[in-house]
């Protein structure tokens, strides 16, 4: 089975951190959130993979390369328009074949791959969706399925009360190629603006409604894994911390120097508490303060006396001497 990692978007919730790279590029644990995903798809098999970019694509290509370091053989469809989230998909139908997986290159994920294939093969339907019970429905699409995990419609950010389910959609897929007959003819889409290309396409308001217009089964494969889609900066932030906890399996790139504190860089002087990581190239003054969780990005200064807990800071961040930075991210401003 071949595999897609949508990494077209442009991220604009996570601005002004998206003006400088591209979402799949932001960090988690000082790496790539899609090096995650690749790492990921290497682990359970799916080798064979096409990424599709938009925004700042040579950035993307720059880090990935053909894939091979991560375990991939990783190759790109690049978008001069925006096709929407099943468009681009549709443009890359020769390569993925007759049985595929599509995955969002911007989430943070530990999701089991090798178990929703096992589902997604024991089933007749055309589509697999991996979804994730939530308590907080107002922040997500939900989907309503019956005792078989059939598929029956879907909510849009339901605020609890109203909510017909808690399980959300995690924009993991599996398809098999039939899904391309419930495509909008090109031009047609319901999602798409006037200057959108004829390709446009889009998964909740054109594919999935004509899969349920049309009785055609596709089923709900409910995860256990953390899932958290990067949606803004908060979830950058929470994502980050939950990392270094270990709530997510995910690799951290610095050796670990003291129990729960990984380090790339000296601490000499230092007073660091777990869990915590620290990037390459990071320079500390003297009377520095990290109580954990918290990532310190590399290649950052943090002057003398500076307090950091609960925070994240991007490569490149600078923190004054006595700066303090407690539940939040700091970086440096990146004019678009």
């Amino acid at each position: 089975m071949r595999a897609m990692i949508l990494a077209a978007g442009l991220g604009t919730r996570l601005r002004p951190v998206t003006y400088a790279m591209p979402k799949p590029m932001v960090p988690v644990l000082n790496r790539p959130v899609m090096e995650h995903i690749a790492r990921l798809l290497a682990r359970h098999g799916f080798t064979e993979t096409i990424a599709n970019l938009h925004w700042f694509p040579e950035v993307i290509e720059g880090h990935f390369g053909d894939g091979s370091e991560f375990g991939l053989q990783l190759s790109y469809s690049r978008e001069r328009q925006l096709l929407g989230t099943a468009g681009g998909v549709r443009n890359a139908a020769d390569f993925l074949g007759d049985s595929f997986l599509v995955i969002s290159g911007d989430a943070l994920t530990d999701i089991d791959l090798a178990a929703m294939r096992e589902f997604h093969d024991s089933h007749g339907g055309v589509a697999t969706l991996a979804t994730k019970r939530v308590r907080d429905t107002s922040q997500f699409g939900v989907v309503i399925t019956g005792p078989d995990a059939r598929i029956q419609g879907f909510q849009e950010k339901p605020e609890t009360s109203e909510a017909l389910s808690d399980l959300a959609n995690c924009g993991v897929y599996m398809f098999r190629a039939e899904i391309f007959d419930f495509f909008p003819a090109p031009g047609t889409s319901r999602a798409a603006g006037p200057d959108d290309p004829e390709g446009f396409a889009d998964w909740a308001m054109d594919v999935f409604p004509a899969l349920l217009e049309g009785d055609v089964p596709f089923y709900s494969h409910e995860a256990e894994a953390y899932w958290n889609d990067i949606g803004n900066l908060e979830e950058l932030r929470q994502g980050n911390l939950d990392a270094v906890r270990g709530a997510v399996q995910v690799e951290a790139g610095s050796p670990e120097v003291a129990d729960g504190v990984r380090a790339g860089s000296p601490l000499d002087g230092v007073d660091v508490s777990a869990p915590a990581l620290v990037g390459a190239g990071v320079e500390f003054g003297e009377d520095v303060r990290v109580e954990g969780p918290a990532v310190i990005g590399d290649g950052s200064r943090i002057g003398d006396g500076a307090f950091v807990r609960d925070a994240v800071l991007l490569g490149g961040a600078e923190l004054p001497p006595g700066a303090m930075v407690v539940g939040g991210i700091a970086g440096r401003v990146t004019k678009p």
